[in-house]
């Protein structure tokens, strides 16, 4: 797999600085944060729960879907349903007061769990949504009006993924990037204040359910996208293919968002497939620099992307097609070997900070466990609500989460 890639200019390195400028440290404008990998960079944070669990600041109803919420300043939101629409709902982060609600589609339903799936994104004063039936629409962040919308698997004669579209939208400048696998089209950049089609890109691959994410690749700055059957990395400006990778799994399953370790590429998927660190080369060819597959890979994620801290790579193994048992699971990212692993932990999401990971559990229960690579430790376990598969989020010392039925917000400061 070859294809000529641009070096490093000064625009790339600016759309890279552009993502990191979205919010400051103490926001969450994404899905999986600021740099889109599930690690915040703040600190102060408390070592382990109260007695009677996390302390509480308010909760409010929502609704269905496996939406996890975006917080900037004094915005949070995310896209719930409710008997009619799929909505994208507003809140104030601080008291959780409701601060407005747009409806943008009619409500979806799927034999994987009803109502949309993807993150909003929140970037420059609009929100960008992807229902769960695929239209991408851009919202004004002040009041809720709706500022425009494309169907772009519908105009790209494509159809919905089996399971329902799950692409959290990537804001790169002033583009709005999303997959949505159509035979033409695996990738389509829109214009944020417009709508507009900038480019489409790729062609002949499934949309998967991954998220695209804007990574360095070997030194040059490229969207990368985890289709349903292939790794792609693509140029932000122009949107052409520049490498990639065929990865098949069943049923399209690649969920996970692929990540960045010193220039090469991190994917795994469930489905009892594995993982495989990638590395490209400057005239685009493909090679693992380690690779782990099978029914005995060290780490098959499902629809869960682990964090990397530290050279080591934290998540969730899921074994078998989507079985119940599953192990939280700490890894060398550099060579693939286990390091710890703890056995039926569970399925669950995780994200990083302040040292510690902080999991939520499909049970409703939110666990915080040191971020070490030497041996798992428990630091504190609570209920603290339904069952959920959404992920959590950490924005000014306060953790959001979200079942089918409500929101909440935790103090998670020192004191």
């Amino acid at each position: 797999m070859t294809g000529y890639r641009k070096p490093l200019q000064g625009t790339f390195v600016a759309m890279l600085m552009c993502i990191a400028a979205v919010s400051h440290g103490a926001d969450w404008p994404q899905f999986l944060g600021p740099q889109r990998n599930g690690v915040s960079s703040e600190t102060g944070l408390i070592d382990a729960f109260p007695a009677a669990g996390p302390k509480e600041l308010w909760r409010i109803a929502g609704g269905v879907g496996m939406s996890a919420c975006a917080i900037e300043g004094e915005l949070g939101c995310t896209l719930i349903q409710d008997e009619k629409h799929q909505i994208l709902l507003a809140f104030h982060p601080e008291t959780g007061a409701i601060l407005w609600r747009c409806p943008l589609a009619p409500a979806y339903t799927n034999s994987m769990g009803d109502g949309p799936r993807a993150t909003p994104t929140i970037s420059n004063g609009t929100i960008f949504a992807y229902t769960g039936e695929g239209i991408l629409a851009a919202v004004q962040a002040t009041d809720g009006q709706l500022l425009w919308t494309q169907h772009p698997v519908r105009s790209h004669k494509g159809k919905p993924a089996e399971y329902g579209m799950a692409c959290s939208p990537l804001v790169v400048k002033e583009q709005v990037i999303v997959t949505i696998g159509a035979p033409e089209a695996t990738v389509a950049s829109y214009d944020v204040k417009t709508g507009a089609l900038n480019w489409k890109s790729g062609a002949g691959h499934s949309c998967g359910y991954s998220s695209p994410a804007l990574l360095v690749v070997s030194e040059t700055a490229q969207v990368v996208v985890f289709s349903g059957d292939a790794v792609l990395g693509i140029d932000p400006q122009e949107g052409s293919v520049q490498w990639e990778h065929a990865y098949v799994t069943d049923y399209n399953c690649n969920i996970a968002v692929p990540q960045s370790i010193h220039g090469d590429i991190f994917v795994s998927a469930g489905e009892n497939h594995g993982s495989t660190l990638l590395a490209v080369s400057p005239a685009g060819q493909v090679t693992a620099r380690w690779e782990s597959q099978g029914m005995k890979s060290v780490l098959r994620n499902e629809w869960q992307t682990s964090v990397l801290l530290g050279g080591f790579l934290y998540g969730f193994d899921n074994v078998g097609s989507a079985g119940p048992v599953t192990h939280l699971t700490c890894i060398d990212a550099a060579t693939g070997d286990v390091r710890w692993q703890q056995k039926r932990f569970g399925k669950g999401n995780l994200i990083a900070a302040d040292g510690k990971l902080w999991i939520s559990t499909m049970d409703g229960e939110l666990v915080l466990v040191a971020a070490r690579p030497d041996q798992f430790t428990e630091l504190s376990r609570a209920q603290v609500i339904q069952t959920t598969r959404q992920s959590p989020v950490i924005a000014s010392g306060r953790l959001y989460l979200r079942d089918n039925a409500e929101i909440v917000c935790f103090d998670i400061r020192k004191p």
